[in-house]
């Protein structure tokens, strides 16, 4: 079941996330500050994190807000599952959900970036194989050799 994340799964997804092997440590860093702003005020804000859980067990959980000045453009920011269920559609599900929830709330487009590494070939195949374009490549941003992939969703007709 997918449900909306709890201050107590905070010592969960923090981990959940660093043992996938992906993020570097200061962005596991920062996961735990956005997971703490968030309970604190940002879902005031309108940003939204939900977890997956299935038996009592915590298997994922996505990080997605709004953008701000901008018309109904959404971002996710975080997106994880357990190494061990990964490629088994528990991702697909959050990400459906998620776009679910923004277009429910009438968003009209969802940004995500990732990375150029070769780690992150996976991710980008995931979005690839959810239907996102390729929107940007800003070369470099992360570090040299490390590019900023943004893949794009648009919702419903263009403006």
């Amino acid at each position: 079941m997918i449900r909306p994340t709890l201050p107590a799964d905070t010592e969960t997804l923090v981990p959940l996330a660093q043992e996938t092997g992906v993020f570097k440590p200061h962005e596991i860093r920062a996961l735990r500050e956005v997971l703490d702003d968030y309970h604190n005020t940002n879902h005031q804000l309108g940003h939204r994190c939900v977890t997956f859980e299935q038996s009592g067990q915590i298997l994922g959980f996505a990080y997605y807000a709004p953008a701000q000045m901008t018309d109904r453009t959404w971002y996710l920011y975080w997106i994880a599952v357990t190494r061990q269920t990964q490629a088994r559609g528990i991702g697909g599900k959050l990400l459906k959900h998620v776009e679910e929830d923004i277009q429910r709330l009438r968003g009209r487009v969802l940004f995500i970036e990732t990375s150029s590494l070769p780690n992150y070939d996976l991710t980008r195949k995931f979005y690839i194989k959810h239907k996102y374009d390729h929107g940007a490549t800003l070369v470099g941003y992360y570090a040299d050799g490390d590019d900023m992939i943004v893949f794009r969703k648009h919702f419903g007709p263009a403006t």
